[in-house]
């Protein structure tokens, strides 16, 4: 499994680090809650390991603003909170499991087991198709011809978008909405931009171009591009 770990506690956190890569993941440490928040958007991970109490922008933070921007990788937080309002507090955030400090680290992985398997089935039911674009709604993860393409957050919830309209316009009034939680126009390129990149990226190696502008309409997807 890929795995990233936000942990503030160097001793801990290298203690971490080596026991899961002895297990045979690939495991990404950070001690910054920031730089935890900016790698779980930007890239796909198998389980998130958060520590909640770490300084700055804690674990908690962090898995409230990536869930409230769509990221749905499952989270185990990793915690000195052993109370059950800490527990209801980090599960109703968004967190998938709750593993108290000091811990066994032979619970920690099964855990994490625990939630890979969880995911596995419900990734096969989640998935959307529209002409030979592929998308699986829980490991977030698309592919084009049976070709993966990595897409961020962003691009990624775009596309979402289209695929769930795949037969309709999608406006871009829509996409503020949906995508950035504008309840206004912003008055930006934002959506061209992002949309921009979506489509270099669905298009490279294809001759027919994925998504379509309807001009003074919107986009929508080209279900005959394959």
């Amino acid at each position: 499994m890929k795995l990233l770990v936000l942990e503030d506690d160097a001793e801990l956190s290298s203690y971490l680090e080596h026991g899961l890569r002895e297990l045979g993941h690939n495991v990404a440490v950070t001690g910054d809650g920031f730089d935890a928040l900016y790698r779980i958007l930007d890239e796909t991970f198998d389980v998130a390991i958060l520590d909640r109490m770490v300084s700055g922008l804690d674990g908690l933070s962090v898995l409230r603003r990536a869930r409230r921007d769509g990221c749905q990788t499952p989270a185990l937080m990793l915690t000195a909170l052993a109370g059950i309002e800490d527990r209801v507090e980090a599960l109703e955030a968004g967190a998938d499991d709750y593993l108290v400090k000091p811990f066994a680290f032979s619970e920690l992985a099964a855990r994490l087991n625990a939630l890979a398997r969880r995911a596995a089935p419900v990734a096969s039911q989640q998935v959307l198709t529209a002409g030979d674009i592929e998308m699986s709604l829980l490991r977030r993860t698309v592919k084009r011809g049976g070709r993966a393409v990595e897409l961020q957050p962003r691009e990624f919830s775009i596309l979402e978008h289209l695929m769930r309209n795949a037969d309709r316009i999608v406006t871009r009034t829509l996409l503020l909405e949906k995508v950035w939680d504008f309840g206004f126009d912003p008055q930006t390129n934002i959506v061209e931009t992002h949309m921009s990149r979506l489509r270099s990226k669905l298009n490279e190696g294809f001759s027919v171009n994925a998504i379509r502008t309807i001009r003074g309409s919107g986009y929508i997807l080209n279900c005959d591009a394959d």
